[in-house]
């Protein structure tokens, strides 16, 4: 087969489109027929050379995928060959297969098409595990959503209307903020021009944000602790504002507020399914009644990965930048 490998890191021209040799499922696994990849934050860092796949997992990027069961591996029922899907991977998806943990197996949610699916797993397992198994986001609550246009952002927000919550997003400009809206966002918030802080502050009568979803890390630490409010929670998803921050314990305690800090990629197979597990019951019925959609800004030949990876490092998308299989 084909995939995108990175014979050395550097910038986009790294990602390399070459002929590889095919992944076999093992004990419990499926090999998929892949149809799609898509684009995340994550790849650019392995891409780089500063995020490593988990032990086990395939060298290549790609962290979610859409297409067909092409074979069963030992062990696996509940799925046939020819069945399409996606998938929540630990690598991989920028391949034309992939052998995936039956566990981490989605079927394509009703009214999605096959290519528009692989712009799902990642986000919707990142987004549901974080805001609400973990931050346990209520009807009526506030949740701030930094990134709101991004892919990550996108799907929080509609998650968010969905359960009933109030929202807030910051993005960088005019037409992103009113992409947010359109979506179902209540509080706009242009981080270039505007302290977040005071206008949550402003905008929840001074009480904060119940819940914050944070993809800058360090650079945010301190104001995110300023604008939870008291029983706040903070779920902090990326550090793309650096991983060394100076946190206030005292602010945090009279708030009584908690902070949790996760990355998917490198969880056990167990939670994975878990996690993959309450997202087919909690949101695929979301999306197949279409109160929930994949938000994708375009898409690009996985061959030609190095385009999409320059879109993505630009911030000039809205949503998720798919990676199409030659066909």
């Amino acid at each position: 087969m084909h995939a995108i490998t990175i014979p050395e890191p550097g910038g986009p021209e790294a990602l390399v489109w070459d002929e590889v040799p095919d992944p076999v499922p093992g004990e419990g696994e499926v090999l998929v027929e892949v149809v799609a990849s898509a684009v995340n934050r994550a790849d650019i860092l392995q891409r780089q050379g500063h995020y490593s796949p988990p032990p086990g997992a395939s060298p290549y990027p790609g962290l979610e995928c859409s297409g067909r069961v092409a074979a069963l591996g030992p062990g696996v029922s509940g799925w046939a060959v020819g069945d399409e899907v996606c998938a929540l991977l630990a690598g991989g998806g920028y391949a034309e297969r992939v052998a995936v943990p039956a566990g981490q197996l989605l079927p394509v949610p009703e009214g999605v098409g096959l290519t528009q699916a692989a712009a799902l797993p990642e986000v919707v397992c990142t987004v549901w595990s974080n805001v609400f198994m973990i931050a346990h986001l209520r009807p009526g609550e506030t949740v701030l959503v930094h990134g709101g246009s991004s892919g990550i952002g996108t799907m929080a927000i509609q998650l968010a209307r969905a359960v009933g919550a109030r929202i807030a997003v910051t993005a960088g400009t005019k037409e992103k903020l009113e992409y947010c809206a359109g979506l179902g966002a209540d509080i706009l918030i242009n981080y270039r021009e505007q302290d977040f802080v005071a206008e949550i502050e402003q905008a929840t009568d001074g009480k904060g944000a119940d819940v914050i979803l944070d993809n800058m890390g360090a650079k945010y630490l301190e104001r995110n602790v300023q604008a939870l409010a008291v029983n706040g929670r903070l779920a902090v998803i990326g550090l793309q504002g650096g991983i060394k921050g100076e946190l206030n314990l005292g602010a945090l305690l009279r708030k009584s507020a908690a902070i949790s800090a996760t990355s998917l990629r490198g969880r056990s197979l167990g939670e994975k399914t878990a996690i993959v597990a309450a997202v087919r019951e909690h949101v695929w019925p979301l999306l197949a009644d279409g109160h929930v959609r994949p938000v994708i800004d375009r898409e690009v030949p996985m061959n030609d990965a190095a385009t999409a990876h320059r879109v993505v490092e630009e911030s000039g998308h809205v949503g998720k930048v798919l990676l199409v299989t030659p066909q």
